[in-house]
């Protein structure tokens, strides 16, 4: 018994030299002491430790150190730092991530504040859990391993929620709600595309609005115009007239009026209506009685007619919504009441999947226009 008591002191000696000059002492191969920590040593200084004093002041001096460098922020940053200087040789075998011995409330606290400057606050998958010491610095001796890049639509659903999963007949709706309160209200638009209305609701409908125009009408107006050899001074024509009537005459050798090449010419196309704003959809009653009757080949006049029903069917959406709104009469009721009442009952009947439909046919129209010689 007296024997492993005087290998176990040995053993403290030199684990009680950390951090100083001391020369170690190492204890003969043929009996060996595994020893976990020093903690062994704390926790019967009376009968292992025959240095008492000594070693209790070494003991005490290192670890008021280990504390001290537990509290910077750069002892847990980097395993070359002093504090793993520090350590001896028998250590760094023990501990092969290099971390300094702590107790248990020191270790909790520390990892708690120390991980606020790892974490990244896009990971979705933290769900706030403190992250294990372990795994944060197996982390920093891996930092080329990256997550995978999230695809497209997982990041149209984190930055714009709005805009994906939404079908396009959610977008639909919301236009046609939008446009039953201009009709009531003629500055709702205008302070929607001005910036005024910063309500959910509000930029919602924008947001459709901008969907019509952008994803669904403009591409295929492009097309449309550069696969054609319209004139400029054509297509600004089909552009300003919302009405548009075209018919069958008697066939004439002549330069077409659309694209002014030499065809047999025999249809008539009538533009008229009025000048409105193509976002605010308001009107111009500038020569609203005017109108142009022009002379075109046979593939002009098609390309005309799927060209006008794709430019104008948002100002003819809107001018079904606001017959709606007269023909209804009631008055003095919220706007907001007579807004969901009217749109209910053109939900109910099939006015607004039918107008849905419609735009359909007219993008199927255009699609299908551009593989034609």
């Amino acid at each position: 018994g007296k024997r492993k008591r005087l290998s176990a002191s040995v053993m403290y000696d030199s684990d009680g030299s950390e951090g100083s000059d001391i020369l170690v002492r190492r204890v003969s191969a043929k009996r060996r002491c595994i020893m976990d920590d020093d903690e062994s040593c704390e926790q019967q200084p009376d009968k292992t430790c025959p240095t008492e004093n000594a070693s209790t002041s070494r003991k005490q001096k290192v670890l008021a150190k280990l504390k001290e460098l537990v509290r910077q922020s750069t002892a847990r940053r980097s395993c070359s730092s002093a504090s793993c200087e520090d350590s001896n040789g028998e250590a760094i075998e023990e501990e092969p991530f290099c971390q300094l011995p702590l107790t248990p409330s020191e270790g909790s606290e520390t990892d708690g504040d120390s991980m606020k400057d790892f974490i990244v606050e896009e990971e979705e998958n933290d769900d706030g859990n403190d992250i294990d010491n372990t795994e944060h610095v197996k982390n920093e001796n891996q930092p080329h391993q990256k997550q995978p890049n999230p695809s497209n639509s997982e990041l149209l659903a984190h930055y714009i929620p709005q805009l994906s999963r939404c079908d396009h007949y959610v977008h639909f709706k919301r236009i046609v709600k939008a446009f039953l309160i201009n009709a009531i209200d003629d500055t709702f638009l205008s302070s929607l595309y001005d910036g005024t209305r910063q309500k959910k609701y509000a930029q919602e409908m924008l947001l459709s609005l901008h969907y019509l125009d952008d994803r669904f009408i403009q591409p295929r107006l492009e097309n449309l115009i550069c696969r054609s050899r319209w004139k400029d001074r054509y297509k600004e024509r089909v552009d300003c007239y919302p009405d548009v009537r075209i018919s069958l005459q008697s066939a004439q050798n002549m330069s077409c009026q659309a694209c002014e090449l030499k065809r047999w010419c025999k249809f008539n196309v009538v533009l008229s209506g009025r000048l409105y704003n193509s976002k605010t959809l308001e009107v111009d009653d500038f020569m609203s009685g005017d109108k142009q009757v022009l002379k075109v080949g046979t593939v002009c006049a098609n390309r005309t007619r799927v060209y006008h029903n794709l430019k104008h069917f948002k100002y003819k959406l809107y001018m079904d919504c606001s017959s709606i709104v007269e023909l209804d009469g009631v008055e003095d009721e919220p706007v907001k009441d007579t807004v969901e009442r009217l749109f209910s009952h053109l939900e109910e009947t099939g006015w607004i999947q039918k107008r849905y439909n419609d735009l359909e046919d007219y993008l199927e129209d255009a699609d299908n226009f551009q593989e034609e010689k």
